[in-house]
């Protein structure tokens, strides 16, 4: 049976992560869950799941849980709770579903206590991606991509040797505008940003999608899982996201992973690797479908995803600063204080006003990424 420690329980990623344990009670076994605020949601998955730690937020949230979890489990709290849960059990897989750059030290630790990973935490990679890369090396790390365009390059690789790769594409859905031209998103409203035509997400994520600013995010993700050039990335927008993405490689075969539109079937694969087994999800019939469409991507139409080319080229402190920026940007929009464009506003003057320095250590990493939320929450 293997043992998972799931960082970020309560969101989109680790609710569906729990609908496959649920399906496949004998193969898994959940020993540590972490969440933020949502205390309801972790205290009944706690009951359901009988974990040995729980983490959430802050003191007082674990002051507020303790007295329902079940016995046996202990609750911790705050950034070394999250440590706690990702490095301080037996478990055999660390889930990494925390959202923002806060998973990073979490996913270290799990590295270092020899964990494997299944990674759904972009910022991870796009900020210090060669430092989690070279260090899973040197434990001998399986990091396994939970993000369904990551996994879908992540098979169609199996076995492949990487001399052969001429490039990849990552399909992108287009996000809740994806019809509209730049004039109409003017005065969109939050509601409207977070309906997503294809995928069920959190906010955050959701107005990534909207913005493309997800799609570069995966960009530079995809760069250091897959040690490709930023050349042999591509993006094209895919509105039924049934081609989840592929690879071209040298003699011109290109090989797709195809399938519905629902995350537990890359979760579960990361989970079971290199092992496939049946899900709740819904099986694709391409026939029903009828056709599939393609659009190439418009990079004035979506800035976001120039910038984030741009600055995984840079390298250095500009992804973090980028995705700190973002991270700003995006949480001001949701409370209604900025506009859906001025995101894209928020991001090139932070990025404009950055002087490039070295990434060498989680203090540099933490230096942009302080530098960049206090720029980005005043312009």
């Amino acid at each position: 049976m293997k043992k998972i420690a799931l960082l970020g329980s309560t969101g989109s990623i680790g609710t569906q992560t729990l609908d496959i344990v649920r399906h496949q009670r004998e193969r898994f076994a959940v020993t540590a869950l972490s969440a933020g605020a949502n205390t309801d949601l972790i205290i009944r998955q706690a009951l359901e799941f009988r974990p040995s730690i729980v983490s959430v937020a802050t003191k007082e949230l674990a002051a507020d849980v303790a007295p329902y979890m079940p016995a046996g489990t202990r609750v911790v709290y705050g950034d070394e709770g999250l440590i706690e849960v990702a490095a301080g059990t037996d478990a055999d897989t660390v889930v990494t579903a925390i959202m923002g750059s806060r998973g990073l030290s979490a996913t270290l630790a799990a590295i270092a206590e020899g964990k494997a990973i299944g990674l759904a935490n972009k910022e991870t990679l796009v900020t210090a991606g060669h430092i989690v890369m070279s260090r899973a090396k040197e434990k001998g790390i399986s990091i396994i991509p939970i993000d369904s365009e990551h996994s879908a390059i992540f098979q169609c690789l199996n076995g492949e040797p990487r001399s052969g790769v001429h490039g990849i594409t990552l399909t992108a859905s287009g996000g809740s505008f994806r019809d509209r031209t730049r004039a109409q998103l003017e005065g969109v409203t939050v509601a409207e940003a977070l309906s997503h035509p294809n995928w069920s997400m959190g906010a955050k994520i959701t107005i990534d999608s909207a913005t493309m600013v997800n799609k570069g995010l995966e960009v530079i993700e995809a760069r250091w899982l897959f040690g490709l050039t930023y050349d042999q990335i591509g993006v094209l927008i895919h509105p039924e996201s049934i081609i989840h993405s592929y690879v071209e490689f040298v003699d011109r075969s290109i090989v797709a992973q195809l399938g519905m539109p629902d995350m537990r079937v890359p979760i579960q694969y990361a989970l079971t690797y290199p092992e496939r087994h049946d899900t709740p999800s819904a099986r694709l019939d391409l026939a029903a479908i009828g056709k599939l469409h393609f659009r190439e991507m418009d990079f004035e139409r979506y800035p976001c995803l120039r910038m984030a080319f741009d600055c995984g080229r840079l390298g250095h402190s500009a992804p973090a600063v980028y995705n700190a920026a973002n991270e700003v940007a995006v949480d001001r929009f949701l409370k209604g204080e900025i506009t859906f464009l001025d995101i894209e506003r928020i991001l090139e003057t932070v990025l404009e006003r950055h002087t490039l320095f070295e990434i060498n250590d989680l203090e540099s990493i933490a230096e942009a990424d302080e530098w960049a939320r206090r720029l980005a929450a005043t312009v």
